[in-house]
């Protein structure tokens, strides 16, 4: 026996009207509706859930902030409106000042600077750096200004010179020190929950990894031609290449530059995106490594201050325009990209109020990382306790990159009432990571001509614990592994706060006659603010 229950089919034929599934930024008052089609076959319900359109936050992925919230004050609506992590630029003298300090100093720094964040499920990007181009501001040991390298290197910095040129990067303990510095960082980061990914920096301005240079491949930035040990740095790829590597056997590693560190499997923080002068230095070279984004990560930041870039004076202004919009979101739909900064509140030009940004930010943020949409759910209708039952789901994934960790997938059930969960399983050999997006984009039909993929999954499993004869939820969650709580969120409407997405009812040891949850009951995943991790 085959049959379905369709809320608009049935307000068609009885009522003689249409109806809308509502204004996507309050799926929750979509009156009574019942989420999506449920269709009932035999033993088995299939769901399709509520599409939902908006941009929202996600773990690892979108908008990125340079916002820190171990220096200042925090306010009162962070996190931002779409990301969920920002980049830490971190000095090396205040992680390292001497070749005796040990590991404990990058942790104490470390929390000193990313206090809290785990409560707002926010997570951090840091960047070592030795040169920021400005006066060191020697009453705020926080601040970003200056040469930070430690205290027992020395270097001399030539009048009219854009970095150090005697000893520093050039000094023969140099490439050993860094090798330990690495080391330390890889101890104190690899396995914290609070790092989202690593961009290598270390050389150069701001740790974008010119001002010396990595090596010869492309001009260099501040002379005319190359010259060893003044231009760039012979035998640093390697050492930080094998330094990285062996450092950083779960983080997922960045460099600037993707002509650089071919030997090595990194991502790439491109931080000139959309400028015409950093096309074929940026955009073009990425473009040949083919499908490293698969399993690296690629991000960056929009920049105004230099380049066809500027005639802009913010953010603001250039997503206001749109060929340059239009051209940033080719970029990241042809490179895969996973995130970007400057949304920041670090940015004062940057004002979340403003009805237009915020359109064009949602654009982008659509765009940007992984969007995982939930096509179907399937499920028995009943289950009896310590006995097998069956469930499958469909997902794609219609954003840029993929997720770049396994985390794990959870069934469970809900109590009707409280929503409390009463009984929970985790998904064996899903791995959410290769869940990738399509390919070859399409700029005039704004798609990918390879369609993403639709993944299948399933699973048999047994209800084995003791729960009283009664009708419940079930709902699927993706957790994130500090503290095994729901993080990542699928693109749909059956949502309730706290993660969990809710597909229908079930009944344990007893039939019943409805499956299909009131979309009144759910919640919006864009306003959730309540999601978080755990640190030990």
């Amino acid at each position: 026996m085959k049959f379905r229950f369709s809320l608009f089919y049935f307000l068609f034929a009885f009522l003689g009207c249409s109806s809308s599934n509502g204004d996507i930024d309050k799926p929750e008052n979509n009156g009574g509706a019942e989420e999506g089609n449920i269709e009932v076959s035999g033993d088995k319900v299939i769901v399709t859930p509520l599409s939902y359109d908006q941009a929202f936050r996600n773990p690892m992925m979108g908008w990125r902030d340079v916002f820190s919230v171990g220096l200042d004050p925090i306010p009162a609506n962070y996190p931002l409106p779409y990301g969920s992590v920002y980049k830490e630029y971190i000095p090396w003298d205040r992680i390292e000042n001497v070749k005796t300090d040990g590991v404990e100093k990058v942790i104490a720094y470390s929390n000193h600077r990313w206090e809290g964040i785990e409560k707002k499920n926010i997570k951090v990007i840091p960047r070592v750096y030795i040169h920021w181009m400005g006066t060191p501001a020697v009453s705020d040991p926080d601040r970003l200004d200056g040469i930070r390298f430690p205290s027992d290197i020395a270097y001399t910095q030539e009048p009219g010179t854009p970095y150090p040129m005697i000893g520093g990067y050039f000094d023969p303990t140099f490439q050993d020190r860094v090798k330990a510095l690495v080391e330390k960082i890889g101890k104190a980061w690899d396995n914290d929950p609070r790092v989202a990914y690593i961009e290598m920096g270390i050389i150069g301005q701001w740790g974008e990894q010119h001002s010396p240079m990595i090596g010869t491949y492309w001009k260099p930035h501040d002379a005319d031609v190359h010259e060893a040990n003044k231009t760039w740095i012979p035998g640093i790829e390697k050492t930080l290449g094998d330094a990285f590597t062996a450092a950083f056997k779960n983080k997922k590693v960045m460099v600037r530059y993707a002509y650089d560190f071919k030997d090595y499997e990194f991502g790439y923080y491109w931080d000139s995106w959309g400028i015409a002068e950093e096309d074929v230095r940026g955009y073009e070279e990425m473009m040949k490594m083919g499908n490293r984004w698969k399993v690296q990560p690629i991000g960056g930041e929009i920049c105004w201050n230099w380049g066809d870039f500027s005639r802009y004076s913010s953010l603001t202004d250039i997503l206001a325009n749109d060929a340059t919009r239009k051209k940033i979101i080719k970029q990241i739909r042809d490179l895969h990209c996973n995130h970007l900064g400057y949304f920041s509140y670090a940015r004062p030009e940057v004002d979340f109020s403003q009805d237009a940004l915020m359109k064009n930010a949602q654009t982008v943020q659509k765009a940007l990382g992984y969007r995982y949409i939930l096509s179907e759910f399937t499920y028995n209708k009943k289950i009896e306790n310590g006995q097998a039952f069956n469930i499958s789901f469909k997902v794609k994934n219609e954003g840029s990159s993929p997720f770049y960790y396994n985390w794990p997938v959870e069934i469970m059930l809900l109590n009707k009432n409280t929503k409390a969960k009463v009984w929970s399983t985790i998904l064996d050999n899903v791995n959410i990571s290769q869940w990738y997006p399509g390919e070859n984009w399409d700029d005039t039909a704004e798609k990918y001509t390879i369609a993403p993929q639709t993944y299948e999954v399933k699973r048999t499993l047994t209800l084995d614990k003791n729960l009283a004869t009664d009708e419940y939820i079930i709902a699927i969650a993706v957790l994130d592994p500090a503290g095994m709580v729901p993080s990542l969120r699928f693109a749909t409407k059956n949502y309730f706060t706290g993660g969990v997405h809710p597909m229908g009812y079930i009944g344990v040891g007893k039939e019943i006659s409805k499956y299909g949850i009131a979309t009144s009951a759910f919640n919006n995943v864009y306003t959730d603010l309540t999601l978080h991790y755990e640190v030990d």
